[in-house]
């Protein structure tokens, strides 16, 4: 009697696939490893001031990078404080040396880009202090990606070099 009840109703066409349903929706997934991607690299090459201020962050898809010290850091890790809206934007794809070493923000610290970069030799101890801590914070922080160099190649001021790390 169980049977022909079973049968008439209809539940044997549809129970296998019922039974099929719950066992797809409760059985987990095979674990797949994860695909992971190569990090992007990057080649330590030399920049000069104009080349430098192509990589300012001004789109999501363009790198942020600052020159301190006659180096290039990639500080794009750093966006919200060193792109176009935060407070070190001005800094972005430029030379951030004389700001950094006078603690100063304003656009008159910034040498243009058709010009020599700064040597930096008019600084005062106490700004030479606060340039080497600057200095320290970015070559613990950021990746360095390369050397600040003049149209003509000449390196940055060869006696403003920094000994340590």
């Amino acid at each position: 009697m169980l049977t022909t009840t079973f049968n008439n109703s209809g539940f044997g066409c549809s129970c296998p696939f019922l039974i099929y349903v719950v066992h797809t929706y409760f059985t987990p997934a095979p674990y797949q490893l994860p695909v992971s991607k190569h990090p992007e690299t990057t080649v330590f090459r030399e920049y000069t001031p104009k080349q430098l201020s192509e990589h300012d962050g001004r789109t999501h898809q363009t790198k942020i990078y600052m020159g301190i010290c006659g180096k290039v850091y990639d500080v794009t890790k750093g966006r919200n404080f060193y792109g176009p809206d935060g407070p070190y934007g001005n800094f972005a794809g430029r030379d951030a040396s004389r700001g950094l070493a006078k603690n100063s923000f304003d656009l008159e610290m910034l040498t243009p880009v058709d010009q020599p970069i700064d040597t930096l030799e008019d600084l005062s101890k106490e700004e030479q202090t606060s340039l080497r801590d600057w200095h320290g914070h970015f070559e613990s922080k950021y990746e360095c990606v390369g050397k600040l160099v003049n149209e003509e190649r000449s390196p940055v001021n060869p006696s403003f070099q920094w000994s340590g790390k």
